[in-house]
């Protein structure tokens, strides 16, 4: 057995997603097509302090967690934001923190809760 197959598809789904979101270059990214509203092909590497083979394996990451799409027009690749991925990734992670939330027992400095 993996270490994989211990672990819900949603936890994996989740853990994938935060992973991929955990550089500020690919938050960035982000942010720059959410804020473009439209597929963008050469501009991203225009947009950041990075050069463009470090932009393009950030844009990997993001695609393979399935956050951006790309798709190939000419002899270029035109990236937009995966909606469907995000509205999934909000749902999950906000019941995954209402539960955290719900069930700690470490409120108020609660007497199961050790310190030091």
């Amino acid at each position: 057995m993996t270490k994989e197959e211990k672990f819900s598809e949603n936890e994996i789904r989740l853990a994938v997603i935060a992973k991929a979101l955990a550089h500020p270059a690919r938050i960035q990214i982000i942010k720059f097509l959410a804020e473009s509203g439209e597929c963008m092909c050469g501009r991203i590497v225009d947009v950041l302090p990075l050069s463009q083979a470090t932009v393009s394996q950030h844009l990997r990451t993001l695609k393979n967690a399935g956050l951006i799409k790309g798709n190939i027009e000419g002899q270029r690749v035109c990236y937009c934001i995966n909606e469907n991925t995000f509205k999934l990734f909000e749902s999950e992670i906000n019941t995954f923190l209402e539960n955290i939330t719900r069930n700690n027992t470490c409120k108020n400095g609660g007497s199961k809760c050790q310190t030091g």
